[in-house]
């Protein structure tokens, strides 16, 4: 046997077919095995594919054991004189399997080689060909200096971006998406190491190449093609934290002696975190800074007009005046859900500063040192509402003219007559600039023929699959979503995606007429306990119930709870944001993530022991969908009559 070729398959039977149609065309007279190893895919890769390439050999594993392992499995049976490990989401040239084999026989020193990779449009993948990632290289790669001086030898040694890309030549390690190697080298070292669930793992496997003495190279006369993060994408896990958990792994494995290493490399990671979060959010950031800016600006200018002078208060005042008005809008903001929710909004805005003039004025009563006139406060919040407001409307009409001019980003959720519809209207309609980007799977559709569209992923990693493609509206045409389902769907969305739930495109695009005059969703429900307000007012709630309980107010949690085992445990699990005091009630059956659960709840109202399961996941799904502080004093309240009834 010449080549054995090992896939890792994962929720990707559409690229997976055109990889093996690939291999077949570049068989070019060589023996070749072809070994898939199937983590547990829920897109039916298996049961489809192995009847189409009966020659191919489909090793299923019952859960994702990651690409090192599932390597390892796939190694374990390969035969072949050379061991080709390769991505399913790659498309090999017609001669590079030939060309890699040729290259490696007349070349007895080298271990490992790795062709030309090129992305979808084209252009060279960097990964292909790197340095190790030394402490030094690690550090030019995570602050920048690789991206700001690409051609410098100092600062893209991980890269290699100063290197040609169209000459053959010694490389410190090859991309885990082609690795052509020597397969009794690669049983000698025990193939990947397994403590890598994803990434980092090949450059671990080159390390252990290179310290055994052996040369791993690029080699430049033939090429594929990789569609990048294809099965990272349809599946749960967030790959850029995998990544760098990968990173921090190869770096206490391989230069465990430098501790300055590992701390500059956490360092760098939080750094790039923080400016990617950053970039996500920037309009947010954006909006906040220029109300703060505002607020501040106002408060000078009403000084000016009423006494003269930008800063005419008395010199103690300052900068305490500035700092508390500048935390009450914040907070105001927030409060009405302006901030982190949905988009910004000019009525959101006006309630924010109402609430904001009532406050200070309350505060001026308390502080008489800081009442210097009611009337500069006035001032202050008008000038602040008006210069708000027309920062808003600049915005929002900077957005709508952004849209106007680029095509939004559709994803279709369900694969049935109504999406076929829904694709066929979108594609007719010149009333609305629109770009599908592809399908989502609901639930077990069987699909006919081919798809106009690619499908993208399952429904359970909506949330991924609308991040990673960076999707605009997300249309649901799959009636047998049911309510629940819907709701959780929704509720993790990102602000800035819009959801439809509609049969029909008229109603579709009446959906966006309301959405873009008003900023609210018709007929799209939510979690409110998932609003981030919502989610800061129970944080602070229960750090100050669980801090009084944890001093004071003991006495009160012993008669309120009785003798209750691990009490306390309970309370600093509150105290650490574990629980909550009151939340939800665990149930085996209820898989929303929404909400914690509470040391009382819904379903402690009554008697727990009495409720069916599915009567204790309604009341935990209308906590969720109706909370309120009322509705916590409400159950609080109750709790305590219950209580005492009990009692007497």
């Amino acid at each position: 046997m010449d080549i054995s070729i090992i896939i890792v398959n994962y929720n990707v039977k559409d690229f997976l077919y055109r990889c093996l149609r690939s291999i077949e065309a570049a068989s070019d007279g060589l023996s070749i095995e072809t070994i898939v190893v199937d983590n547990a895919s829920d897109d039916h890769s298996v049961e489809t594919l192995s009847m189409q390439f009966t020659d191919v050999k489909f090793i299923s594993l019952t859960e994702n054991l990651g690409f090192s392992k599932a390597n390892n499995i796939g190694l374990e049976a390969a035969i072949g004189q050379y061991t080709l490990i390769l991505n399913p989401d790659t498309i090999l040239q017609e001669g590079t399997l030939r060309a890699m084999k040729d290259y490696m026989d007349r070349s007895p020193d080298v271990a490992a080689a790795g062709c030309k990779v090129l992305n979808a449009d084209g252009s060279f993948q960097l990964s292909c060909r790197r340095g190790f990632p030394t402490p030094w290289a690690s550090f030019s790669k995570l602050f920048g200096l690789q991206s700001m001086f690409p051609k410098s030898k100092l600062f893209s040694q991980y890269n290699q971006t100063f290197r040609s890309i169209d000459e053959t030549y010694e490389i410190d390690a090859i991309i885990g998406a082609f690795m052509f190697c020597r397969t009794s080298l690669l049983k000698k070292l025990g193939g990947f190491d397994t403590e890598f669930f994803m990434y980092g793992e090949d450059l671990d496997l080159c390390f252990r190449i290179k310290k055994a003495g052996w040369k791993i190279m690029y080699f430049h006369e033939t090429s594929i093609i990789h569609y990048k993060g294809i099965s990272a994408r349809r599946s749960a896990f967030n790959e850029v934290k995998v990544f760098y958990n990968a990173m921090e792994i190869y770096a206490r494995k391989h230069y465990s002696s430098s501790g300055l290493f590992i701390v500059m490399l956490r360092l760098g990671i939080k750094m790039r975190s923080l400016y990617a979060y950053f970039i996500k959010y920037r309009l947010r950031f954006i909006c906040i800074i220029l109300d703060l800016f505002i607020v501040n600006f106002s408060l000078a200018l009403a000084t000016k007009v009423r006494f003269g002078d930008f800063l005419n208060f008395p010199p103690y005042a300052y900068p305490t005046v500035f700092i508390v008005i500048s935390l009450v809008l914040f907070s105001a903001m927030t409060a009405v859900g302006e901030y982190f929710e949905n988009i910004i909004s000019i009525r959101k805005s006006f309630i924010a500063h109402l609430i904001t003039f009532f406050f200070l004025s309350s505060l001026t009563y308390f502080f008489l040192d800081f009442a210097f006139s009611r009337g500069v406060v006035l001032m202050t919040i008008g000038f602040s509402m008006l210069l708000s407001s027309c920062q808003r409307s600049i915005i929002l009409l900077l957005k709508k003219t952004k849209g106007a001019e680029s095509d939004k980003r559709i994803l279709i959720v369900g694969i049935n007559y109504i999406s076929d519809k829904f694709i066929s209207s979108i594609e007719k309609s010149t009333m609305y600039n629109s770009q599908i980007i592809g399908l989502v799977r609901t639930n077990e559709e069987s699909i006919d023929g081919d798809l106009s569209y690619p499908i993208l992923g399952n429904i359970k990693y909506l949330k991924k699959i609308i991040e990673d493609f960076g999707i605009d509206e997300v249309l649901i045409t799959d009636k047998s979503i049911t309510n629940k389902e819907l709701i959780e769907i929704i509720s993790n969305r990102e602000s800035t995606v819009r959801f439809h739930i509609a049969n029909e495109f008229e109603d579709f695009l009446t959906s966006n007429i309301i959405d873009d005059i008003s900023g609210i969703e018709p007929s799209v429900p939510i979690y409110k306990l998932n609003l981030f307000r919502y989610k800061i007012l129970k944080r602070l709630i229960d750090l100050i119930i669980s801090l009084f309980f944890l001093s004071i107010g003991f006495p009160v949690l012993i008669l309120l709870f009785g003798r209750m085992q691990n009490l306390i445990k309970s309370i600093f699990e509150i105290f650490i944001g574990k629980k909550s005091f009151i939340g939800t009630y665990p149930i085996n059956g209820d898989l929303s993530k929404i909400g914690k659960f509470g040391l009382i709840g819904m379903a402690q109202i009554s008697r727990p022991d009495r409720l069916s399961t599915e009567a204790k996941i309604k009341l935990n799904d209308f906590y969720r969908m109706n909370y309120s502080l009322s509705l916590d004093f409400g159950i609080f309240f109750r709790f305590i009559i219950r209580k005492l009834k009990r009692g007497k």
